[in-house]
């Protein structure tokens, strides 16, 4: 699904996957520096794939702003080398948004109440 991203760098309209089954949101290294600048981590992280055994090294993440029907999100990507989507929505992100995946309608719920309420929190922080 095409979401644009912002972030302090630039902004760019990527291809992103929503995935239940990734704990992080993920973003490629080379989309990612079109948009942020990414930082490295303290401690490298070493996450693992789907193939069984076999492990992604993550050094680096970013902050980026990305919309949906309109909808302003936020949220922590980790930076990661050769990922196969242009960005990953994981499953931290969609509880933090209180996003529903709609297995049996193939689509993606978003109360656009929740969005703002939680920004509007933020934004008192």
């Amino acid at each position: 699904m095409p979401l644009h991203f912002e972030g302090s760098v630039g902004e760019k309209t990527l291809y992103a996957l929503f995935d239940s089954g990734s704990t992080f949101s993920c973003i490629r290294h080379d989309v990612a520096v079109e948009i942020e600048t990414p930082s490295l981590l303290r401690r490298p992280m070493e996450v693992a794939t789907v193939s069984e055994g076999h492990y992604v090294k993550i050094s680096e993440a970013m902050r980026a702003d990305f919309y949906f029907n309109d909808i302003r999100l936020s949220d922590e990507f980790m930076v990661v080398p050769g990922l196969s989507e242009e960005a990953i929505i994981g499953v931290n992100t969609l509880q933090k948004w209180r996003i529903k995946l709609d297995f049996e309608h193939d689509s993606i719920i978003i109360d656009p109440k929740v969005a703002k309420l939680i920004l509007k929190q933020l934004k008192q922080l």
